[in-house]
């Protein structure tokens, strides 16, 4: 791709949120696009956002699980862009039209107190950078449409890189612990849509360990000029498959004593 087709598509992406209107997908459009394109896309989204007004606040991290890799015929994580209109509080309402297909998951929230940066950057680095890890929802959207309607095609993941790896929303618990307080493989928690639990999960579902989702993101970013920034959110990657987050649902996440998220979608 060239660098106004990578202008072009973000262009489309952010038409779609604006209008609540799905595009196709862009690997159909540019056949040959590759990870770095989708992520050349993002950029020029992200920086669309900007110049709408908004501000980037953190990191997420996609698909870390075995399970959504494996749905996306992919072998690694992908990440994207956190921005100061995607933060919702917990326990609040999501007012209706607000996203187009909402789904939610289940993660464990980094913020950090320092900088984090570099290709040798090591799960240490990560501990001694962090202020405090907390239990967190995710709110997963797509602007992009989950599967071309005239060949079944579905879209893959340099779609989801250039549509901001799916992020559209954040909802942070307030409860705080630091980072070396347990063992962030075994902090998980007990999803339920209205009442009824839907997913349940571990830590250990992200790379073995959360921390080295961060380890991962630290070095990617690398590959781009990038870094992590202190009081940055990072998300460090869902260890449940995502719940559908469908009108009047109320989309609860028990974390047991490392917390309680919720939120619901008008």
């Amino acid at each position: 791709m060239t660098p106004e087709q990578h202008i072009d598509a973000a262009e489309a992406l952010w038409q779609a949120e604006v209008s609540g209107q799905q595009i196709g997908l862009l690997s159909l459009q540019y056949p040959g696009m590759t990870m770095d394109d989708a992520y050349a896309v993002q950029a020029a989204l992200i920086d669309r956002r900007k110049a709408a007004g908004r501000k980037v606040v953190g990191w997420k991290i996609g698909l870390t699980s075995k399970a959504m890799q494996q749905a996306l015929n992919i072998d690694i994580p992908d990440s994207g862009v956190l921005m100061d209109d995607m933060l919702f509080d917990t326990g609040g309402v999501i007012p209706k039209g607000r996203f187009i297909q909402p789904r939610i998951e289940a993660e464990i929230a980094f913020v950090m107190k320092a900088p984090l940066a570099g290709a040798t950057v090591t799960r240490e680095d990560v501990i001694a950078a962090t202020d405090y890890v907390a239990p967190s929802l995710e709110i997963l959207d797509t602007r992009i449409l989950r599967a071309d309607p005239a060949t079944g095609k579905p879209r893959i993941i340099t779609d989801t890189i250039s549509d901001n790896a799916a992020n559209a929303g954040l909802v942070l618990g307030t409860e705080r612990h630091a980072i070396d307080a347990q063992d962030l493989r075994w902090a998980g928690a007990i999803v339920s849509k209205n009442g009824e639990v839907e997913e349940t999960g571990l830590g250990a579902g992200v790379l073995n360990d959360p921390v080295q989702g961060i380890v991962w993101l630290a070095r990617r970013m690398e590959q781009y000029g990038q870094r992590i920034e202190a009081g940055q959110v990072i998300l460090s990657g869902s260890f449940i498959r995502p719940v559908e987050a469908t009108p009047g649902s109320l989309i609860e996440a028990d974390f047991g004593p490392f917390g309680q998220v919720s939120i619901r979608f008008d």
